[in-house]
C-alpha cells in the first residue's frame, strides 16, 4: 500500500514480489472502512511526536486548511466545482499539528464550503483524540460554523491569525504556512496528486497512508542515528 501510494500505479499492476492485487486492494479497502488506517495513523504521530521530537504525544496547537485538487473523469460522485479556483473535482479538508502531520482528513465535493466541511474534522472524538489540543489555526473560510464548533468544546480556542498592519502582496502567516506545506509534500505522492478513488473513503486513506510514509521515514532515521 505505501509502494501504491508512493508510485501512483493502478491496482493491477502491483508488481510480482506484492501479494495479488485484489488481496491488497481488499485489505485496503476493509482497512479503510473499518477505521484501521485512522488508527495507525494516529499511533504512528503519537510515536514520532515522543521518540524523535521528544514532545507530548497529543499536540496543544492544530492548523486546519483546504486544498481542492481534480477528480479524474470518470468518477461523478462527490464531485464540484471550487468557485473560487475553478477547479471540478473534490476538496481535501486537513487537520494537521505544528510538525506538519496530519492527524484527521475530510473529503468532499469541492463546491462545499471550507467551513461546513471542517466540522466534520471535529467529530467524532475530537477531545478523546486531542486531550491536550488548546487552540485551532485557520483562515477566514473558517469563521462562523467551524469556529463556533471548536469555541463550543471545553479549553480550546479557533483563531484567524491577522495580516501585520501595511502588509501588501503575499504574507507568510505564523504557523499557518505549516499547513501549506503539508499540501506540498503530497505532490511526492503521485495516488494522491490528484484523486484518482472511486470512494472519498478511499481517498482520504491514501492520504493518511502518505503521512504514514513520511512519519515511518522520520522514525527510521532516528533509530539510525542512535547506532
Amino acid at each position: 500500500m505505501l509502494w501504491l501510494v508512493r508510485t501512483g500505479t493502478q491496482w493491477r499492476n502491483l508488481p510480482d514480489q506484492f501479494p495479488p492485487y485484489r488481496s491488497v486492494f481488499y485489505h485496503f479497502n476493509k482497512w479503510s472502512k473499518n477505521g484501521t488506517i485512522e488508527t495507525l495513523n494516529d499511533g504512528l504521530n503519537r510515536l514520532e511526536r515522543k521518540v524523535v521530537h521528544d514532545r507530548e504525544d497529543s499536540p496543544s496547537l492544530l492548523l486546519v486548511d483546504a486544498q481542492s485538487v481534480r477528480l479524474t473523469p470518470m468518477i461523478g460522485t462527490h464531485r464540484g466545482i471550487d468557485g473560487g479556483k475553478w477547479v471540478n473535482g473534490r476538496k481535501r479538508s486537513i487537520l494537521t499539528d505544528t510538525l506538519g502531520r496530519t492527524w484527521r482528513v475530510n473529503v468532499h465535493a469541492a463546491n462545499i464550503h471550507d467551513g461546513i466541511a471542517g466540522r466534520d474534522l471535529v467529530y467524532p472524538d475530537f477531545r478523546t483524540q486531542m486531550p491536550r489540543a488548546a487552540k485551532v489555526l485557520g483562515d477566514n473560510a473558517y469563521r462562523g460554523q467551524f469556529a463556533d464548533l471548536m469555541n463550543q468544546l471545553d479549553t480550546v480556542v479557533f483563531e484567524c491569525p491577522s495580516r501585520p498592519e501595511g502588509s501588501k502582496g503575499f504574507v507568510v502567516e505564523a504557523k499557518r504556512w505549516v499547513v501549506e506545506r503539508s499540501f506540498a509534500w503530497m505532490n511526492f505522492y503521485r495516488r494522491i496528486t490528484k484523486d484518482l478513488e472511486q470512494t472519498i473513503e478511499n481517498s482520504a486513506s491514501f492520504i493518511l497512508m502518505a503521512n504514514i510514509q513520511m512519519v515511518l521515514s522520520s522514525i527510521q532515521k532516528k533509530l539510525d542515528s542512535n547506532f
